[in-house]
């Protein structure tokens, strides 16, 4: 870390490869204790921030002997179910997950502020229950907290802010130690999910925010589309191609199933089919009738594209008023091949499911991966495969909405951190190019 005495220390939980790590460190703070279980993200963490990483979360039995002093708790926890046996309350409904173990900490060290992140579904309605105990159990602590749900997105903060071209709707959890008194004053939750400050997503650019140059990459073949996959993008692509020729205004927007193109004097819906399907039956009887003298002949060429698995004979098209493949960015999917216009992207996921670059028709790089989380491009993935680097960052924490809610509490904290946070700057990147190049 650099040699500038610290503005305050935090202790980063369910580590994973440090992106709270850095946005706390753009902030101005000092990591004391970091806990991943995850061999592999561990060492990914120990390796950019040149520090011991411990081992799982300390266990129920023995919670906060192994935990220092610090002012800002940090974690990303698991969702665990909540027992609903017993109508218990607050933390003793909690004992038995991992959250329990936070609160023990927090019981122990009372620090000043506590950012906790998980999915979208834990502030939903099939969580309605773990989301009551989580937000009574803190303000039984004595954190004052929101139990209207913090729900944002990296493309909805503006890149001068450090936003990212990347749909990825998180819940953050943030609270301000009061004690008893106030502690359940209800607060008004510290981000909401629409865009800040007049900004348009929609502004995004995959090419200009986040593509590597095509020469700068490394070992670009690895990216590359196997031959099979870039024949189902061909024949998407020709599909485009014949309908944008013919003048098609408005490609479908529902799932396009070649397995179900009839004439629709020939459509049988058996009875029985549930309501969605036969909806999308008669809807793409409806289109293939409508445009089967240019349809037919892209069937012919490409024999009915019985070559292809069930799940490419089907097409997403969710790109509106793009004129080909080529200038989209596709993901295939279980469901079928899907298309979006490239400005901002699905959610990286820990699973195989990686963008794909209509031109040049690639997959996105793990650098190219690790900017969509906001990490910098000094942050380093040495001796592992790319598949590895693809898991670690769809569990990621995404840097700069992590800066920005903690800074937004920051700000609403009182004097001494409202101080901090007016010192700081507002764009998450400017601050962390500096903590960075002073990490040994």
């Amino acid at each position: 870390m650099s040699s500038k005495e610290p503005s305050f220390t935090f202790i980063d939980l369910f580590a994973g490869i440090g992106g709270f790590h850095a946005a706390l460190s753009a902030l101005g703070g000092k990591c004391v204790y970091a806990s991943e279980i995850d061999e592999a993200a561990a060492k990914i963490y120990q390796h950019n921030w040149n520090m011991e990483v411990h081992g799982d979360i300390v266990p129920e039995t023995d919670p906060v002997v192994k935990v220092p002093k610090h002012d800002v708790l940090a974690a990303g926890f698991p969702c665990q179910p909540f027992s609903k046996s017993g109508f218990q309350r607050g933390m003793d409904e909690a004992r038995g997950t991992l959250f329990y173990n936070i609160c023990k900490i927090l019981e122990e060290h009372r620090p000043s502020l506590v950012l906790l992140e998980n999915v979208r579904n834990i502030a939903g309605p099939r969580h309605a229950h773990e989301w009551e105990v989580i937000i009574r159990s803190l303000r039984e602590l004595g954190y004052q907290v929101s139990s209207t749900p913090a729900v944002f997105s990296p493309h909805l903060l503006p890149p001068d802010m450090g936003g990212r071209p990347q749909i990825r709707e998180r819940v953050f959890i943030v609270g301000t130690y009061v004690g008893d008194e106030t502690a359940y004053d209800e607060v008004e939750p510290i981000v909401t999910n629409r865009p800040l400050a007049g900004w348009d997503p929609q502004q995004w650019s995959l090419k200009d925010e986040i593509l590597e140059r095509e020469d700068e990459i490394v070992e670009r073949a690895n990216y590359e589309l196997t031959e099979t996959e870039q024949h189902w993008v061909r024949v998407w692509s020709e599909f485009v191609r014949r309908l944008r020729e013919l003048g098609v205004p408005k490609l479908p927007g529902f799932p396009i199933w070649v397995d179900e193109f009839v004439h629709e004097d020939d459509l049988f819906i058996p009875e029985g089919t549930p309501g969605w399907k036969a909806n999308f039956l008669r809807k793409n009887s409806e289109f293939y009738t409508q445009y089967r003298a240019v349809l037919d002949p892209w069937l012919d060429e490409f024999n009915g594209l019985a070559d292809m698995p069930p799940s490419r004979r089907k097409f997403e098209w969710q790109a509106q008023d793009a004129q080909s493949l080529e200038e989209c960015i596709m993901h295939f999917r279980p469901s079928g091949i899907r298309v979006k216009r490239p400005t901002y992207v699905p959610a990286l996921v820990a699973i195989t499911q990686t963008t794909i670059l209509g031109s040049p028709l690639r997959r996105l790089t793990p650098r190219e991966a690790a900017r969509l989380q906001g990490l910098p491009d000094s942050y380093e993935f040495p001796g592992q495969p790319d598949a590895l680097t693809y898991k670690q960052m769809g569990n990621g924490v995404n840097v700069g909405v992590a800066y920005h809610v903690l800074r937004s509490q920051m700000a609403r904290s009182g004097e001494r951190w409202e101080a901090l946070a007016a010192s700081t700057p507002v764009n998450a990147d400017e601050a962390l190019q500096e903590i960075t190049k002073a990490v040994v």
